[in-house]
């Protein structure tokens, strides 16, 4: 017997949020592990083979978070620019950790050979606190246009301004886990005044190619690449994964640009969002971090052979 959601706890159904309902979501986030002791000493520990640099911080009192990103040493303005992000959902741990775990284990193979900036935890605000949104219950993946309201969107873009038209390669590395159907989203869709309509968990590893300029050989250059570390999602029953349709093993297709995804920001013409499944028992949080190393390796070996004929 189906059975409708149990309501969330916040809002009245069907009625979009005020500052009233913000205010209490917020006083409901607790911090749950720390930005300055998992990510910023990781960071700290690399400045002897890269450039770091602090790109611009968050005044969200009593809370102050600098936002942080790594260069090559030897940046080089005739080789092409690889943009890697993490973290811009706070909760996606693979992602911010695997972010670090290429530079500290796979960067130096590529050096001489591009460019890299990588901002490994665009949301340290949420990294804390497990969360998707930001303090002010936006989400930074939703903002990544002009007049962002995000400010963990608004200060990457600046960040990314000076290489938005030259970049070769941007990948920007997420999680799906099943508190997005038992939390995320439900609290969406209260927040926007909205149904809850349960959507199902995909078991494994995908990609997002970008609908207005797909790139389908390179979305299946990450995906065999990644099969080698983790088990990739199957299409559902209807073809899908998240609603949208399976284009090819793995890889489902969004406007990137006009959803305002981080993925989008740049007109690179490589361009990837992967999504890791940590909640499955058949992955370690040790092969969350692999499979987005690995995948920052096959996206950049790809862009590299076919850069030639990029368009």
């Amino acid at each position: 017997m189906n059975t409708a959601p149990t309501p969330y706890p916040i809002g009245t159904p069907g009625t979009p949020w005020g500052d009233a309902e913000c205010a209490e979501w917020l006083s409901s986030q607790t911090r749950q592990r720390s930005y300055e002791t998992e990510v910023l000493s990781v960071i700290e520990r690399l400045r002897s083979r890269f450039d770091v640099e602090e790109y611009g911080a968050l005044d969200y009192g009593p809370d102050y978070y600098r936002l942080m990103a790594i260069r090559s040493r030897d940046w080089n303005e005739d080789l092409p620019v690889v943009l890697i992000t993490g973290g811009v959902h706070g909760y996606e741990t693979s992602g911010v950790h695997g972010a670090l775990q290429f530079l500290d284990k796979h960067a130096a193979e590529y050096a001489g050979r591009v460019n890299l900036l990588v901002a490994p935890c665009v949301s340290p605000w949420a990294y804390e606190r497990i969360h998707r949104w930001n303090r002010n219950a936006i989400d930074p993946n939703r903002s990544f246009h002009e007049g962002s309201r995000a400010e963990e969107s608004a200060a990457l873009m600046r960040l990314v301004a000076p290489i938005r038209d030259s970049a070769l390669i941007h990948i920007d590395l997420h999680e799906t886990t099943d508190t997005d159907e038992s939390e995320f989203r439900p609290a969406l869709a209260a927040r926007d005044g909205k149904p809850f309509e349960p959507a199902g968990i995909p078991d494994g590893f995908y990609v997002v190619d970008d609908s207005e300029n797909p790139k389908p050989d390179f979305q299946q250059a990450v995906i065999k690449a990644v099969e080698q570390v983790t088990h990739i999602a199957p299409a559902d029953e209807n073809g899908e994964i998240f609603g949208s349709k399976v284009v090819a093993r793995g890889v489902i297709e969004y406007p990137l640009t006009q959803w305002g995804l981080c993925a989008g920001m740049t007109r690179a013409p490589y361009r990837t969002t992967t999504e890791v499944y940590p909640d499955s028992p058949r992955v370690t949080p040790e092969q969350c971090n692999a499979a987005q190393a690995t995948a920052v390796c096959a996206a950049i070996d790809y862009g590299l052979a076919h850069s030639d004929t990029a368009k």
